[in-house]
Parts: C-alpha cells; sequence; structure tokens
C-alpha cells in the first residue's frame, strides 16, 4: 500500500452533505517552488490513530505555548506542520516555526532543516474534507505525470498561527513535494 493510500484510510472521510464544489479542483492546485529553511520546533512520533485523536493539534498548542522562548520568527504569523517518514503504524510530524538561518533552539526544541521542494500547493479552505482535498491532490500529481517525492518530508501544512488548533474544519496550505 502506498505511503498515501495509507494516509487516506487513515483519515475518516465524511463526505455527507459537503458540495461537490467544496472540494480540491484540478484548478484550484497549483505547481510551487518552495525555498529552503530552517524551522524550530516540536517532535511527535505516533499512530495515524493518535494523530486522529488530536495529538497534533495537542503540538501545535504546545508550541504556540512555548513560542516566547523562540528569539526570531521568520514569519510569526504561520504555523508549520511537517510530516515525515512513514515509520511502521505512523509517522514523524513536526510542529514548527520558520526562523532565521541558524537561529538559537531553545532546549526542549529541535532544528529542522527544510530543503528548497517543488510541490503541488492547494489552499484548503475552512469546511472542506481533509480526505479528499488530499486525494484529489494525489490524483492531479499523478495526472500531471508527476510523483510524490518520497523525500524527507511526505507533506507540509501551513496554518494561520491565530486559528485554534482544535478547529475540526480548519483553513490551511498543503505542500506535497514531487519529482
Amino acid at each position: 500500500m502506498s505511503q498515501h493510500e495509507q494516509m487516506n484510510l487513515n483519515l475518516k472521510l465524511d463526505e455527507a452533505g459537503r458540495a461537490a464544489d467544496t472540494e480540491a479542483s484540478a484548478g484550484d492546485i497549483v505547481l510551487y517552488e518552495m525555498p529552503g529553511f530552517e524551522a524550530v520546533g516540536l517532535k511527535w512520533e505516533g499512530t495515524f490513530a493518535g494523530a486522529e485523536a488530536g495529538e497534533i493539534r495537542d503540538l501545535q498548542d504546545e508550541l504556540k505555548r512555548q513560542l516566547d522562548k523562540i528569539p526570531k520568527l521568520t514569519q510569526p504569523d504561520i504555523l508549520l506542520g511537517l510530516s515525515s517518514h512513514v515509520v511502521k503504524e505512523g509517522f514523524l510530524h513536526y510542529a514548527a516555526v520558520e526562523v532565521p538561518e541558524g537561529a538559537a533552539v531553545p532546549g526542549d526544541m529541535i532544528r529542522i532543516e527544510v530543503p528548497a521542494l517543488t510541490c503541488a500547493k492547494y489552499e484548503h479552505k475552512k469546511g472542506q474534507s481533509i480526505g479528499l482535498s488530499y486525494s484529489n491532490m494525489y490524483a492531479w500529481i499523478e495526472k500531471q505525470g508527476y510523483k510524490a517525492a518520497g523525500g524527507e518530508f511526505t507533506h507540509i501544512e501551513l496554518y494561520p498561527m491565530a486559528q485554534d488548533s482544535h478547529d475540526p474544519n480548519p483553513a490551511f496550505t498543503i505542500l506535497i513535494p514531487i519529482s
């Protein structure tokens, strides 16, 4: 089973009552050249069930509580969700913020080096199905002749910092590295 198929299986699709025009369409997905950057944040390793139960959202809240420990943020309005390396029964995830190169790392946090990446990019809107947005993005990637890059990061999510981490219908940007 491919990585995105596993993710789709573990994202419960709650499609009842959602209009077709509220989902990602091919015209909404664009190619994006993301520059590399450094980030500082907190690491989580767990299961898809744990992620679904809110463990990543709890991690995001913890990072927000500790933001004052990070001396300088490059993009203070953006909370990064960096998903990496699928491991047995789960994956690694970092809740992080972009920082200037060489910025100090608070003792309980880690530095994450994010390389420049070519990505499929989609602005997921509040109320849309997250599972369908990802499914539609992977279908678009395949249709365009690309494939998920399979590098260190499987996908990157950019959340508005002011958004409630536990909002069941969040708005955020989805970036899937491609090759």
